[in-house]
């Protein structure tokens, strides 16, 4: 199995890098794997205080992979909320292009995010014919607003790095060449406080945030019996593709 997931420790720093970018990082059952074990790992190793999440080529990630979706389902099934793990360590979200769907979901994840000038954003869970269980219905809302989530989710539509800024989505907008140095300096800057301090601040964040888990467990209760009623493998398919023209379209 190639690296699908590239990994970087120094100074404390974790740099992750997810690395399909002929797919535009588009997440398969087994990039799920590897990012699920790295980010375990991470969080345990005694010479890693911050991780940074990337992306390598033009997306930060396109979400599920759909090509996989449609023939197998192998990695479409709720996994008590989200297939990544929740850390004891900040992760910081280096944005560097498209965040779509799930990859906006994994960039939610996040404890904040920096984006490159070139990022955008999408839900399109509509558009595809699904509905979030990886925490989109919950964690939206939190950095947006109802409003402005409802809007985001119910047209599919993408939003620009400086919409993302003006709204709360993410901290601040960089130039692209910049991103990753950004974000190790923040995350020096987390690296250089009291480790177990912070650890507890993360997990405080993490559980009184508003929604909270009975929020997260109604969405995948919702989420289950959506899936339960079946899905149409040559849907999905049609819809992949459909999306990705519009996407195109709406890019100019």
């Amino acid at each position: 199995m190639s690296d699908l997931v590239l990994v970087d420790v120094a100074d404390g720093i974790a740099l992750v890098t997810l690395n399909r970018p002929e797919a535009r990082n588009a997440l398969s059952s087994d990039m799920l794997s590897q990012l699920v074990g790295h980010l375990t790992r991470l969080d345990a190793r005694a010479d890693v205080d911050v991780l940074v999440l990337t992306g390598a080529g033009r997306a930060f990630c396109a979400g599920l992979d759909l090509k996989e979706m449609a023939a197998s389902g192998a990695n479409i099934r709720p996994a008590d909320g989200r297939p990544w793990p929740q850390l004891a360590k900040p992760m910081i979200g280096a944005v560097n292009g498209a965040a779509v769907t799930g990859g906006l979901e994994l960039a939610l994840a996040c404890d904040f995010l920096i984006a490159s000038e070139e990022a955008r954003f999408a839900d399109t869970h509509t558009r595809v014919g699904l509905v979030p269980f990886w925490g989109m219905s919950v964690l939206l809302p939190q950095a947006v607003g109802v409003r402005v989530a409802r809007e985001m989710s119910l047209t599919g539509n993408f939003m620009a790095a400086d919409e993302a800024l003006r709204v709360g989505l993410v901290n601040r907008v960089v130039p692209h060449d910049e991103l990753v140095d950004v974000a190790k300096s923040l995350a020096a800057d987390i690296a250089s406080a009291e480790p177990a301090a912070t650890r507890v601040l993360v997990a405080e964040y993490a559980g009184f945030s508003g929604g909270g888990p009975a929020a997260l467990a109604e969405e995948i209760r919702r989420a289950e019996a959506f899936l339960g009623a079946g899905i149409d493998p040559a849907l999905i398919e049609q819809r992949r593709v459909a999306l990705i023209e519009r996407a195109r379209r709406q890019a100019g």
